[in-house]
Formats: C-alpha cells, sequence, structure tokens
C-alpha cells in the first residue's frame, strides 16, 4: 500500500492552491464538514475535500458525526456547513429544518438511493433460474439451503425481517431463520458461500464492499408499500406479518447551511454535481476492502481513475486547469 499511501499524502494532505486570485481563495475561508462513520461517507467526504481545498482554496475542517447529531449540531450551531451522505428516512428533524430554511438540499449524493432486500448469489440464479423469485424460493427452498440469514439482534432490519419473513412463510416453506451475532458475520457467511459456491439466502444492504465483490441477485418482494412495511419495523402494529412490501429506498442527499450555500455559490455547484451510483461506490468500498486501503487512499484511487467524471462535476474552467495537474 506504499504507494497509495504516498499518493494521498502528497494530493490530499498538501496546503489549497489559490486558483485564481489571492482574494478569491481567501475568501472560502474555513468550511467544516461531516466525515460519518460510515465508509461510504468517508469516500465521498476525502474526494470533496480535495476538490474544496485544491481547488477553491477552502480550508476544510472534518468532524465526525452521525446523521442524527449532525443535524442537531446545524440546529444548534449553525455547522457543519457541509452534511455529506444525510440517510434522511433516518433524519426526523430534516423536513422541518429544510422548511424553515436552515439547510438548502443539494444533490442525491448516491444517486440510486440506498438499498436494503433480500438476495441470492447470481450463480445460484444462473444454475436454478427458477430460484430468482420469492416464489420459486419457497417452492425450491434447498437451492437456498433451507435458510435464511437474519440481521442481527436489535438492528432495525431484524425486526423489519421478521415481519416480512411470517408475511412471506418462510418457515412453513422450511427455511430456517438463521440470526447472525454481528454485521461481521452476516457478511463473512457471504463471503463464505462464495468461495465455496454454495448457496445462500438473507438480508444485505448497499452500497458496501460485500455487493461491490460479490454479484448478487436482489429477490422482488413486491410493491413497495408504505403503510405495511412501517408496520413492519412497529413491534405494537397490530397488523404485523400480515403483508408483504419491498424495503424503500432511502434517498441520501448531501445538505449545507442556507448560509453556506448563500455564501458559496460556486463551491455549492461543486457539491451539487458530486454524486455516485451504487455500483461506482459499491466498486469503491470493494477496492478498499481488497487492498485494506483507507477512505483517503480510496478517494486517491478514484480522483486517479475517474478523472472525466470528477472533472465533470465542477463547473468552472479555472478550478479544472488548476485540478488537472494533480493526476
Amino acid at each position: 500500500m506504499n504507494r497509495f499511501m504516498a499518493a494521498a499524502v502528497g494530493a490530499l494532505a498538501m496546503p489549497p492552491l489559490f486558483f485564481a486570485s489571492a482574494a478569491s481563495a481567501a475568501d472560502c475561508g474555513e468550511v467544516v464538514m461531516t466525515e460519518m462513520n460510515w465508509k461510504s461517507s468517508q469516500v465521498v467526504t476525502a474526494v470533496a475535500e480535495f476538490v474544496l481545498e485544491q481547488g477553491y482554496g477552502c480550508d476544510v475542517k472534518m468532524v465526525a458525526s452521525s446523521t442524527v447529531p449532525a443535524l442537531a449540531s446545524v440546529a444548534e450551531t449553525g455547522e457543519p456547513d457541509i452534511v455529506t451522505e444525510l440517510w434522511i428516512n433516518g433524519a426526523p428533524s430534516y423536513a422541518k429544518m429544510q422548511a424553515e430554511g436552515k439547510i438548502t438540499t443539494l444533490t442525491d449524493v448516491l444517486s440510486d438511493g440506498g438499498v436494503e432486500g433480500w438476495w441470492i448469489p447470481q450463480y445460484v440464479v444462473d444454475e436454478h433460474p427458477e430460484a430468482a423469485t420469492l416464489e420459486g424460493i419457497l417452492a425450491n427452498p434447498e437451492l437456498v439451503g433451507n435458510r435464511f440469514h437474519q440481521c442481527p439482534e436489535g438492528w432495525g432490519c431484524q425486526r423489519a425481517n421478521a415481519s416480512k419473513g411470517e408475511a412471506a412463510g418462510l418457515e412453513e416453506a422450511g427455511i430456517e431463520i438463521f440470526q447472525h451475532g454481528s454485521g461481521e458475520t452476516l457478511a463473512a457467511s457471504i463471503a463464505s458461500a462464495f468461495e465455496n459456491k454454495e448457496p445462500w439466502f438473507g438480508y444485505y444492504w448497499g452500497p458496501t464492499a460485500i455487493l461491490g465483490k460479490y454479484p448478487m441477485h436482489k429477490i422482488s418482494l413486491g410493491e413497495y408499500n408504505e403503510e405495511i412495511h412501517m408496520c413492519d419495523t412497529d413491534p405494537e402494529c397490530p397488523t404485523r406479518g400480515q403483508g408483504l412490501s419491498e424495503y424503500p429506498v432511502g434517498p441520501v442527499k448531501t445538505v449545507v447551511t442556507t448560509d453556506f450555500a448563500d455564501k458559496h455559490p460556486q463551491a455549492a455547484a461543486f457539491m451539487s454535481n458530486l454524486s455516485f451510483t451504487n455500483d461506482q461506490m459499491n466498486g469503491l468500498l470493494a477496492w478498499m476492502d481488497e487492498n485494506e486501503a483507507t477512505a483517503e487512499e480510496a478517494a486517491v484511487h478514484f480522483l486517479t481513475t475517474e478523472k472525466d467524471l470528477w472533472m465533470s462535476w465542477i463547473p468552472e474552467e479555472d478550478v479544472k486547469s488548476t485540478l488537472a495537474g494533480f493526476f
């Protein structure tokens, strides 16, 4: 990893350049940006940090955070200026703050949204096309090893899967619900299945390194029904397990304070364009995993190999010219 570390130190840790004039760059000043405590967000912020510092002359200060505390901090202190990869399904204050004009939503930073669902390995479908649907699995449970890999106890998905599994009739079809003790063992079970070309059936989510490394087929649970899905997550709901709904796609946004958007329209315009598909992010996370790389090293890998893509996010030609020489 030495060459990647050297690149990260050289490109991401150097002081900002002045792209147009000293006054222009100095006007940007300090920008406070979240670094959420999951890997995809950390990659996003590392890429954004590089462009904001080296292209726009900002002095970016990173703060560790997560969804609810980040918005609470904005409400109370006006910082951070930029909240990257905000999963708004888990942010009850988002709509109110948006309506009050405290925050401005710039983009869907994960253009496909966050995905959750039930999956099987693609090689199982290739060999047994009947396993491509829930109906086919229920009729042929041996094709998935007669087992459903469930989320760890205490995770929100554990509660939802239990209700969806009851509605689907998994246990009645002879499918054991295997309760994993941690996210690590859930991921390891997929890796082991692929290594040995064995059946696997269960819950997973993305973007993740797992979905980037291993070709998986998503099993449809039907149309999304908000009432049914919300009941799935509520242990007190009287009709839990009586209807089947797909998981919703989770909107994942980049949000800035309205003050930042007003004062830094050019930087905000760049952040409005910074967006990854799930396939792109899955691939980056898989690269991180395979190379035991940090988020900064993954950002350098992305900036080096996808120059046309990230250059297209930058509206100003003078900024592009400044950044062109780095990679």
